[in-house]
């Protein structure tokens, strides 16, 4: 039997390690959370973060846990560890915590869901991993997302809808991003497509949206919330060919109506292969003016 002694040692051992203690934890020691999902960026953002931790220093400690690999990974904190980077320090505050992968992958969602910009990307795939591990940690499924939810993890996804404040569609929308080509998504993130029809996008498979993209650059433009579900619903009839969208994409938009379109294959014979579309148009532009003021001479005389 142990003694007092042993049995009040070992309390208070437990009380200590319960503590959580912030730590000063090499940078060299940090590595990012495996798949995380938001853009770590040197844009202006990062210059202010890195004015005010060169004035005050790294108010908030990060939060990470540790890597069986060794060193920690971070749960929290990775723009501050960057800005910390950059203005060369070599260690920062860190609370160290025990979390298994569905508690870690759940607090980096949260943590960085508090950003107030966030991408159409950032959002989608930090939506899938949360609902991901709210499933595995309740033992519900967590495939098969559709646009409007489902029936699996319906207690997942509508706890999650109440913590964020949103519906459960709305998760479903964003999630079903995912399904989309890295290029596609970029293209929604610029707000070139539109989140509706994106959504629409992502049911087709990834050669029919490979082929979207040619069909999308031979027509220099993008689809509608019409034409996306039309090519949605072609993709389920598995009629969903290069010619079909080239016919699709062709068609004259109402907002549309005023402008003349040109093929990008019949200009691009007259221009360096260098040339995007922007070079392309301002030297038409200039050409046109060129040659209106000729006529506006031979008129004149």
């Amino acid at each position: 039997m142990s003694s007092y002694d042993d049995i009040f040692s070992t309390e208070e051992s437990r009380k200590e390690d319960a503590k959580e203690q912030v730590q000063q934890v090499p940078i060299s020691e940090l590595h990012p959370f495996e798949g995380h999902p938001f853009r770590v960026v040197d844009d202006e953002s990062m210059t202010r973060t890195m004015e005010s931790i060169a004035q005050f220093g790294v108010i908030s400690p990060l939060l990470a846990r540790p890597d069986p690999d060794g060193g920690y990974e971070i749960i929290s904190g990775h723009r501050r560890m960057r800005a910390a980077e950059l203005i060369g320090l070599e260690t920062l505050p860190v609370i160290v915590r025990e979390m298994d992968d569905d508690e870690s992958i759940i607090a980096m969602v949260d943590s960085n869901l508090q950003r107030e910009a966030i991408l159409p990307s950032e959002r989608a795939w930090a939506y899938k991993m949360k609902l991901d591990a709210m499933k595995h940690q309740a033992g519900r499924p967590s495939k098969n997302y559709s646009q409007v939810g489902n029936n699996l993890g319906r207690t997942s996804s509508g706890e999650m809808a109440e913590e964020l404040g949103t519906s459960k569609n709305t998760i479903f929308r964003f999630i079903r991003l995912t399904n989309l080509l890295p290029e596609l998504m970029d293209m929604v993130d610029e707000k070139k497509i539109a989140m509706n029809p994106a959504v629409e996008i992502s049911y087709l498979n990834r050669y029919e949206q490979s082929k979207l993209m040619e069909a999308m650059d031979l027509t220099q433009a993008t689809p509608s919330l019409s034409q996306a579900q039309r090519l949605k619903k072609l993709s389920q009839e598995k009629k969903c060919t290069p010619e079909a969208m080239n016919e699709i994409m062709s068609e004259v938009k109402k907002g549309d109506l005023s402008h003349v379109t040109f093929k990008a294959d019949d200009l691009r014979k007259y221009f360096p292969k260098s040339y995007t579309p922007a070079q392309m148009e301002n030297t038409i532009i200039k050409l046109l003016e060129q040659w209106q003021k000729k006529r506006q001479r031979e008129q004149s005389l």
